[in-house]
């Protein structure tokens, strides 16, 4: 068993104590411990505004992006031994703990390429605009860095991923991060800082890690400072009204719940019809449910889902589940066993709501190479409510796992209405043929989601499943999903840039603001 430490002011430092144990899910046993007590983390947050800062803001865009790309390119070269770390602390199967690693190195050498676009300006400056009846007096805006720090606070369920994709836009923009993963699942980030940190290439203070709790940093944040956090609604919420935060009007980014849904169009094509079979399993099933892009609701025509019943139930009833280290193995466990007593009584409070279990028992599952006695195991669950909009907690109650519920629907509007009733999410996919139905559910749900995937015949075997975020895309939603948002390409830099409107003379202003 190993001790995590915490990479602050340029050195790798232990807090004192026991602090909290990291387990191994799938057999409940220790792997490592991580505390942060008798750190100062007030002097960490202002070395990163004095160190790291300033060497990040003399930097270019391109300069920057070429940090990043050696990042990227670190990772790759240590992929195996994350992958292993994510094997051991987050019971993820080898494919999972790929689809994690590879979308943190992806994640940052998109943004590589960005910042060689970008390229010697150290600032964005926008089209000026004549402002009066003089040719020469114009207004231009500018987007500079802050000169604070971005705190990071980050979920359990991507540990590499999550990571990399708020690190690679702050250092981009010219912010430099503290870094503190879930400590249930934090080997993974541990090991992928050490890898980063190693290459040399990051600026003095530009990242910090830290491994185990939070402690008293968030009471340091100030009015240059952004706070970027990934957890559950009620988190986010106490995060927002922390005094110090609303004092100082420190910005705040929250991904939240979400009760992504998934629309079946009545005229959908054999093709488009198997891609909402395979994008709705996979959304159950990978990382064990524990997205928050994961699928928690399918609208279905109500003539067809009993066979959309009976067609899940033979795609999910194929998942391999067991010890996540066995090439068969594609579902492991929970990551945590209160992860796992939430599961099984957010189960049990979508039933009491009306839904009823139409297939699979979230204790008892079959399982390979694994004791469910000792690891945090749990059964995939299809539900169904035939009476969708009085079941209240089906659209109302996130439970994090390999959980779905059938809706059936009668009309366009109808399905429109029950996802409204989510109250806000990350992404809505929608399949069918038909343009213009597809139109009006696209435009029904859009201002209710960060994200919307169309489905259809032409890109069935081409488009990316819905849980799948891209750098390029923003990734965040309205309402319950937190009201923030983060990657987006050029547009995630402005969470951490303050836009100034420059007046003047236009030619000075362009010569001045060039880069």
């Amino acid at each position: 068993m190993i001790t995590l430490e915490s990479f602050l002011r340029g050195e790798w430092v232990a807090g004192r104590g026991a602090g909290a144990t990291l387990l191994d899910p799938t057999t409940g046993q220790p792997v490592a411990t991580a505390s942060t007590e008798g750190l100062d983390l007030g002097a960490a947050v202002r070395h990163a505004r004095e160190v790291g800062g300033p060497a990040l803001r003399a930097l270019t865009f391109a300069e920057r992006g070429a940090v990043l790309k050696a990042l990227s390119k670190a990772i790759h070269e240590h992929r195996d031994a994350l992958i292993d770390a994510s094997i051991l602390n987050a019971g993820t199967p080898r494919s999972d703990a790929k689809f994690d690693v590879d979308g943190a190195s992806g994640t940052l050498a998109y943004y590589a390429s960005l910042g060689k676009r970008l390229g010697d300006a150290r600032w964005i400056a926008e089209e000026s605009e004549q402002l009066t009846q003089s040719v020469r007096f114009h207004g231009r805006h500018v987007w500079v860095p802050l000169r604070g720090v971005a705190v990071h606070v980050n979920a359990f369920n991507f540990p590499a991923w999550g990571l990399a994709e708020k690190l690679a836009v702050a250092l981009l923009a010219g912010v430099p991060v503290i870094s503190k993963p879930a400590t249930a699942t934090a080997l993974t980030s541990y090991r992928m800082a050490k890898v980063m940190v190693e290459t040399g290439a990051l600026p003095p203070g530009s990242f910090q890690l830290l491994s185990g709790s939070a402690g008293d940093l968030l009471d340091h944040l100030g009015p240059q400072d952004a706070l970027a956090f990934t957890g559950s609604a009620d988190t986010g919420l106490s995060l927002r009204g922390r005094h110090n935060v609303l004092a100082s009007s420190t910005r705040v980014n929250v991904e939240a719940d979400s009760l992504n849904a998934a629309i079946l169009c009545e005229d959908a094509s054999d093709e488009t019809y198997g891609a909402f079979l395979r994008d709705v399993a996979q959304e159950v099933t990978q990382k064990s449910g524990q997205k928050c892009t994961a699928t928690r609701r399918v609208l279905v025509p109500a003539a067809q889902v009993d066979r959309v019943q009976a067609d899940l139930i033979d795609r999910i009833g194929r998942v391999v589940i067991g010890n996540p280290a066995h090439k068969d193995v594609r579902m492991g466990p929970l990551a945590t066993a209160q992860q796992k007593a939430d599961y099984v009584a957010g189960v049990e409070k979508l039933v009491a709501s009306g839904a009823r279990i139409v297939w699979g028992h979230p204790t008892e599952v079959e399982l390979v190479d694994a004791d469910a006695r000792a690891g945090f195991f749990v059964g995939p669950v299809l539900l169904r409510a035939d009476d969708p909009a009085s079941a209240a907690a089906v659209h109302e109650h996130e439970v994090f796992g390999p959980c779905t519920t059938l809706l059936p629907y009668q009309t366009t509007e109808e399905a429109i209405a029950l996802v409204a009733k989510g109250g806000g999410g990350l992404v809505a996919s929608v399949y069918g043929d038909d343009r213009d139905q597809l139109g009006a559910l696209v435009l029904g749900l859009a201002p209710f989601h960060g994200r919307v995937l169309m489905g259809s015949k032409k890109v069935a075997d081409q488009a990316i499943s819905p849980g799948l975020v891209l750098p390029s895309c923003v990734h965040g939603g309205p309402g319950r999903a937190g009201g923030g948002e983060e990657l987006g390409g050029e547009r995630g830099l402005r969470f951490y840039m303050q836009r100034c409107a420059v007046q003047g003379d236009r030619a000075l202003l362009d010569k001045m603001l060039v880069g």
